[in-house]
């Protein structure tokens, strides 16, 4: 075997460059020949989708509440169990909207464990983000951490799903309604959960869904509210079109956010996917809590209750370096070797950017920030081959073990 490695050392000029030797298995460890990136949206086949962009052709309607799109809410009304959907071209104008339409002011206490659009809508309605700390097993706001924050100018609490994982739901609706608060739930990652048979916008005052190409439901753009109060429909559907009320009257300064047709028929063709999608990432999580279950230093967060349907939309794992034997840092690299391209997902926190550093921080974020220095989101999605998994678990064990 030395002279083997010798002599392909000389013919390639470096063993580390193309193949890697891994003394626990015997075998060489190859790096995948194209990448392997952390997500890649799932495709409906093609004839479905040139079928729907005849009917688009023959109506020769593209914009402004098709009947594209008009089905597609439809059908996510019956989805989501409710007639209160307003959709959009994106997820953060969404969020942005709904803000605004619920008269969002003050104060706001949120998460620094989250994408920074989260941060952002509350930037752009002139709200000040209130920083506290997150619990340790989902990464989802402390609710301890939220009552203590609370201040005369406090209006409403904006939680994350993050990964998916479901807030402490009874808990923050309870501070929320002692202390008169909107409840808003930021779900971006979270379409298709379910939380005791209900769906998860079901809780709280308004939910936000992302319908971006990275998410495990998507359609290629957009995003969604709903919502409690039926009388916030009108309000987002002026605010998503310039304001107008109809084609002479315009009834408040609202903006373009509106979603299209071809947006809409990539959502309907998608969400005949959607149980699919859902069970197959059950499987890839399942393998990888499997074949990484013993590597010192690799932490997965908790299996979830069984009152919960998950969505696993995302492979969070945990790096503890002095177990582990290298940073999550380290890891990262060590993956993009073999042309697997994890992400390091949040980091760094929405507090440690350039345009937020300023904003005062009263929580101490313990463990936002330990979490955010040891996550890592492994690939997962609906075409990731199982042989894919096996070898990049199989990196991750050699790695642990120094070779």
């Amino acid at each position: 075997m030395v002279n083997q490695e010798s002599q392909f050392a000389t013919a390639q000029g470096s063993v580390a460059f193309l193949l890697v030797y891994t003394k626990y298995f015997g075998i060489m460890i190859k790096p995948f020949k194209k990448p392997i990136f952390v997500t890649r949206p799932f495709l409906p086949p093609i004839e479905e989708f040139s079928a729907g962009l005849q009917e688009i052709w023959d109506n020769q309607w593209l914009t402004n509440e098709g009947p594209v799109l008009q089905r597609f809410s439809r059908q996510l009304s019956q989805q989501c169990d409710t007639d209160n959907v307003c959709l959009f071209t994106n997820g953060t104008l969404a969020l942005q909207i709904g803000l605004q339409g619920l008269g969002i002011t003050g104060e706001v206490i949120t998460t620094p464990f989250t994408f920074v659009a989260t941060t952002h809508a509350l930037y752009w309605n002139k709200i000040r983000p209130v920083f506290v700390d997150i619990e340790p097993d989902y990464y989802t706001l402390d609710p301890d951490k939220v009552e203590a924050a609370i201040t005369p100018w406090t209006t409403a609490i904006l939680a994350v799903h993050v990964f998916g994982y479901p807030c402490k739901l009874d808990e923050l609706a309870d501070i929320a309604r002692r202390h008169n608060l909107k409840l808003i739930y930021d779900a971006a990652h979270a379409f298709g959960v379910t939380v005791d048979g209900k769906q998860i916008s079901h809780f709280g005052d308004m939910s936000m869904f992302s319908f971006h190409a990275t998410k495990l439901y998507h359609s290629l753009e957009g995003g969604m509210l709903i919502f409690q109060d039926d009388g916030l429909k009108s309000t987002f559907d002026y605010l998503k079109n310039f304001g107008f009320k109809n084609e002479v009257e315009v009834v408040m300064p609202g903006t373009n956010a509106k979603m299209n047709e071809m947006q809409a028929l990539m959502g309907i063709l998608v969400l005949k996917h959607l149980d699919d999608l859902i069970e197959k990432g059950r499987v890839i999580e399942a393998m990888y809590r499997e074949r990484l279950a013993e590597v010192p230093g690799i932490h997965f967060p908790p299996e979830l209750t069984a009152n919960i349907r998950y969505n696993y939309a995302y492979m969070p794992i945990e790096v503890n370096e002095k177990e582990f034997g290298m940073s999550r840092d380290m890891l990262y690299e060590k993956l993009r070797e073999y042309n697997v391209f994890a992400r390091k997902y949040f980091y760094p926190l929405v507090t440690d950017f350039a345009c937020y550093k300023n904003v005062q921080t009263r929580d101490s974020l313990t463990v936002a920030n330990g979490v955010a220095d040891r996550i890592l989101c492994l690939p997962t999605y609906y075409d990731l081959a199982i042989d894919s998994i096996e070898r990049i678990c199989e990196i991750i064990i050699k790695s642990s073990s120094g070779i």
